[in-house]
């Protein structure tokens, strides 16, 4: 009786492995699901589009972008950790996302470094460090040389624990000096309180900030990310005066948790795929974005320091959310 059992028990688990195997050829049998966790004409939006058409493409099947915005994109992120791992839902994290909420969001509903299975780098892009082109600060020494005064200075950001916020956090710690935030709804307010010189400096997306540059209403100091920046490489990394100062803004394809090995693989060649494609290459020279550079193996190392990165940044200037 006990050899008959242990038959039946390998006869099921066999076919198991085989239903598994077999689910994984067939991948994908019917449309995928990307979710994107912020608002429809968001950077992350059209970003994720562009991936989305040329998965299709390779895949054979649909891949339908919906927007689930809200709460600095953990709404749509949790919609997605919570679904099934069979592949067909997924969703465009972003450095927020994966690395930043899991610290300014005190209930934060997943943890990204074990509630999401990693499918493939997007892409990166680093920010500038802007003043208004009337500024009397000419340098990063100038800026931070205001910073040691009793009234010090003003940066902007797009809200509370965004990246933009914690960049300027961040320059003040490893600068020791005294940086005033002042947080606005959105960077093109932002920008513009720099312009008219209501603050006196923000962390901005390159291209937008560029444009402002090249339009003689802003002034670059520095770029975020210690390799510089391919839209503004006469501007000098951050890093280049205070060492470990190195932020980038990030894309990182994923899904929920134990997502089979073969599915993922899939969509991971897929997501290589349509990097590759004219129309996404086009935007990202036009965007300012770098293409991904992680091997599929260091996805998860990755995201779990950038979560430490972040982290540290937050800890250090008791940043919360709004």
């Amino acid at each position: 009786m006990t050899t008959i059992r242990n038959m039946m028990a390998v006869s099921v688990a066999a076919m198991l492995g085989l239903a598994g195997s077999v689910s994984a050829q067939s991948f994908p049998d019917k449309p995928i699901t990307m979710i994107v966790p912020f608002a429809a004409g968001t950077s992350t939006d059209t970003v994720s589009r562009l991936i989305a058409e040329g998965m299709s493409q390779e895949l054979g099947q649909t891949v339908v972008v919906e927007n689930r915005a809200g709460a600095g994109g953990s709404v749509g992120t949790q919609d997605v950790v919570s679904s099934d791992s069979d592949g067909y839902t997924i969703a465009m994290g972003t450095v927020g996302t994966l690395a930043i909420n899991k610290s300014i969001f005190p209930e934060l509903p997943y943890d990204p470094e074990s509630d999401v299975t990693p499918i493939a780098f997007v892409g990166y892009t680093p920010t500038l460090l802007v003043v208004s082109a009337e500024s009397s600060f000419q340098s990063l020494d100038d800026l931070v040389e205001a910073a040691r005064s009793e009234d010090g200075v003003t940066f902007a950001s797009t809200g509370n624990g965004t990246s933009t916020h914690l960049a300027g956090e961040l320059l003040k710690t490893l600068s020791d000096t005294n940086m005033i935030h002042v947080p606005f709804g959105s960077g093109a307010v932002g920008l513009a309180a720099v312009m008219s010189g209501e603050v006196d400096f923000m962390f901005n997306h390159p291209v937008s900030a560029k444009q402002n540059v090249d339009a003689g209403k802003l002034r670059a100091l520095g770029v975020s990310g210690a390799a510089g920046s391919e839209v503004a490489p006469e501007v000098p990394p951050i890093n280049d005066s205070y060492e470990g100062f190195d932020l980038i803004a990030w894309w990182l394809m994923h899904g929920p948790a134990d997502m089979p090995t073969d599915v993922t693989e899939k969509l991971n060649a897929a997501v290589t795929n349509a990097l590759a494609s004219d129309a996404v290459s086009e935007h990202f020279v036009k965007s300012g974005i770098s293409k991904g550079e992680i091997p599929f193996a260091e996805l998860e190392g990755f995201i779990s320091s950038e979560v430490k990165k972040w982290g540290d940044i937050a800890s250090a200037a008791n940043a919360q959310a709004n």
